[in-house]
């Protein structure tokens, strides 16, 4: 096949029939989830009154790879497989040798990655009886798939969104109501984690955190619902596989390795989805590639949080899990970026990245727009701001090319449109943008409130 092809395609015939866990592969298992009552590692009951049994294997599996069930694949065929773009236009722009790749996830009904796990997890849950879902969102990304999701199966779902994303992006409350959610702004008076929230400061512009809070609340107050996740656990980052899955047999079609894997991350299920089975690869001595990280300059686990055990949500209801954290009181800038606004990094990425087999950057808010328009303006795609932190990082990266000569090959994720983050582009645009660097003692403070004696 032609090297010089704009895009990259696959039959419905060879879209990945497995996921992949990389656990199987690692020198070293990730360290234990801990009760946060005990403080003992959690065992399957613990995890009962949130997720059905089914996601619970997935969560704690050893085994290297999990079939995809059939109702799901006929699901993931209205989008998968997805394709892979050679951005012809952007390397021309840069004037580099370097050859840059995207697999682009904005082709999905939701327009973004976040269906390939809300589709599964739709599934195990309604096959186990559960009649409701509850979720938080940051963007808006995740509660629009799983309100997509739960319509493919009968469930009812309902969304607590970031107040600041809320207020930014009031057309995600419009495209979760049509697919059939419910969605409040969080944090909100509907629970008591919400109310607590409030009497503190009831201008809160709220965090991921405090949503999750809400959601696994009232998930565990009612027997016929239960709680989704859309990034963080290891059962999600598994259902994520298919993108990297799909791109190394896209890669092979065209004769083509990457050199350099770029992934924005948040809670890293974007990140671990694309570059996970490149990793396989790599441990396995038969690919030779850098893997890095692209994370918000105003909330950066992994390059300024510490590893340490901690709550995934503000009010203390999950598990401990240790990662790198910024601490579960920490609420960040309202950046537009709604979706990489956790206070923690996925456990597995934590761990992977504490290997020294990743590498992790942290961009400026400016400089990502800055990437979105000049993507936007050569390749024709409006991204979301979320992944416009890896093509930040793929610019830099390619840009260096120019200067050694050297032609790498460059892959990223696009893990979603644009569409719907319109008036960030506006207040770009108009200068309005401005830049949030973590403070020091805001870091300090909020890494205080870790849980101690771990």
């Amino acid at each position: 096949m032609d090297r010089n092809v704009t895009k990259v395609l696959l039959d419905e015939s060879e879209m990945p029939r497995r996921w992949y866990n990389l656990v199987a592969d690692l020198p070293s298992a990730p360290p234990p989830v801990l009760h946060p009552g005990t403080r003992a590692p959690i065992g399957p009951d613990d995890l009962a009154p949130l997720f059905p049994m089914s996601l619970i294997e997935q969560e704690v599996t050893a085994e290297r790879y999990v079939d995809i069930p059939e109702d799901v694949l006929d699901v993931y065929r209205l989008w998968r497989p997805s394709p892979l773009y050679r951005a012809h236009r952007l390397e021309k722009a840069l004037g580099t040798p370097a050859q840059i790749y995207y697999k682009y996830e904005g082709v999905s009904p939701a327009g973004s990655h976040k269906p390939n796990t809300a589709v599964p997890q739709a599934y195990y849950n309604a096959r186990a009886g559960i009649r409701r879902l509850t979720t938080e969102t940051g963007a808006g990304q995740w509660g629009t798939a799983l309100s997509f999701a739960a319509a493919q199966f009968g469930l009812e779902c309902e969304v607590w969104q970031v107040r600041s994303s809320y207020d930014q992006k009031p057309y995600r409350k419009i495209m979760i109501e049509t697919f059939g959610g419910v969605i409040h702004p969080s944090p909100s008076t509907l629970t008591e984690a919400g109310r607590a929230v409030l009497e503190k400061d009831p201008g809160s512009p709220g965090s991921l955190g405090i949503a999750i809070s809400e959601a696994v609340e009232v998930a565990a107050g009612h027997p016929d619902t239960n709680y989704a996740l859309g990034s963080v656990l290891n059962h999600v980052l598994l259902h994520q596989t298919v993108i990297g899955e799909e791109a190394l047999l896209q890669f092979a079609k065209i004769g083509v390795t990457p050199d350099v894997i770029v992934g924005c991350t948040g809670g890293g299920s974007n990140f671990g989805g694309l570059t996970f089975p490149f990793l396989r690869e790599k441990l396995a001595g038969r690919l030779d590639v850098t893997i890095r990280a692209a994370e918000p300059v105003s909330c950066p686990s992994l390059t300024r949080g510490r590893y340490a055990y901690d709550f995934g949500d503000t009010a203390g209801l999950t598990p401990l899990m240790k990662m790198h954290t910024l601490g579960h009181d920490f609420i960040p800038d309202p950046i537009h970026a709604g979706g990489l606004r956790y206070h923690g990094m996925s456990p597995l990425i934590s761990h992977v990245y504490e290997l020294g087999l990743i590498e992790a950057v942290a961009v400026p808010q400016s400089e990502c727009f800055a990437a979105g328009v000049r993507f936007a303006r050569t390749e024709g795609i409006v991204p979301a701001p979320e992944p416009t932190h890896a093509l930040a990082a793929c610019i830099e990266e390619a840009l260096r090319c120019r200067e050694t000569g050297e032609p790498k090959v460059i892959l990223t994720a696009l893990c979603g449109h644009g569409h719907l983050d319109l008036a960030a582009y506006g207040a770009y645009l108009a200068g309005e943008m401005t830049d949030h660097a973590l403070p020091a003692d805001q870091l300090d403070a909020a890494l205080a409130g870790l849980p101690q004696a771990l």
